[in-house]
């Protein structure tokens, strides 16, 4: 039988739950801002995910999906509560968006920067030049870990996100994480490539939206926004000028304002609706 693989994920804080996922080459940690921000009101928990700082590896032995990041989550979906609101970044947002599509009943509210979807980008048009960046950096990063030469695969990871020399300017002690997490890289592309569900899919889910974005993001970035703004039901839109798709790393504070304030405004307009209830008048046919 196969063991079931268990999370190593952060909480703190009480009152609903909020899971928070991080992006590809990247840990938990990312979160460490905006889980002291809402501990006051929230109980906030933030995996790794597979192969990521404290959790399982990848399994060598099948094609990982990401079907099975969302079932990796579930002991952590169990502890938030039910129902609990879902935040998450580039890969942690298409995580995000997938848990959201299994569990509908269980999700509140999604805040979301840049999903890393590429597959519905590749179901609109194949081989169509937004996807091509991330394609030709995911191919070239995987040829970098098959020589075995992790930086010059991080590097150009890195380098598509974030511009060129960001690499280079980055202090040691990030880069080492980084580096070794590059081994995952060619899992990462095939299972955001490969990702079968459609896009009018998504546009089942009901609960409210947070999709921000960043204007000095990639196309690829861009182009899955494009596709999913136009068809989540309930998506408020915020684009920030001045960031790129690593704005929740480069600008914690700018992203974590936008995630704080609409949880409190959700949580504030379920209130004011229970309320309505409670008070609205019966009605009696008979009397």
């Amino acid at each position: 039988m196969q063991q079931a693989l268990v999370p190593y994920f952060r909480e703190g804080g009480a009152g609903p739950g909020v899971v928070c996922l991080h992006a590809n080459a990247s840990s938990c940690a990312q979160w460490r801002g905006l889980m002291e921000r809402l501990a006051a009101g929230w109980h906030v928990l933030a995996p790794d995910s597979l192969g990521a700082g404290r959790s399982p590896a990848w399994p060598a032995d099948r094609i990982v999906t990401l079907a099975d990041e969302v079932a990796l989550l579930e002991p952590v979906f169990a502890a938030a509560g039910n129902p609990f609101c879902l935040v998450g970044h580039s890969y942690g947002g298409a995580v995000a968006l997938m848990a959201a599509l299994a569990w509908p009943d269980r999700v509140r509210a999604i805040a979301l920067y840049e999903p890393t979807l590429f597959s519905l980008l590749e179901q609109e048009a194949p081989g169509q030049e937004a996807a091509n960046g991330i394609r030709f950096a995911a191919a070239d990063a995987a040829a970098a870990v098959a020589a075995g030469d992790l930086d010059a695969a991080a590097e150009r990871f890195i380098d598509y996100w974030m511009g060129a020399g960001s690499w280079r300017r980055m202090p040691e002690a990030r880069r080492a994480p980084i580096a070794s997490s590059m081994a995952n890289v060619a899992g990462w592309a095939r299972a955001l490539f490969s990702e079968p569900t459609p896009l009018q899919a998504f546009g089942a889910l009901e609960v409210p939206v947070l999709y921000m974005t960043g204007a000095q993001s990639p196309a690829s970035a861009r182009g899955v926004a494009r596709l999913l703004t136009g068809v989540l039901a309930d998506a408020s839109v915020v684009e920030f000028e001045a960031l790129g798709h690593m704005g929740p790393v480069t600008h914690p504070d700018v992203v974590n304002d936008a995630v704080a304030e609409f949880l409190a405004h959700g949580r504030a307009a379920e209130a004011h609706e229970r309320s309505g209830h409670a008070h609205a008048p019966s009605t009696n046919a008979g009397a």
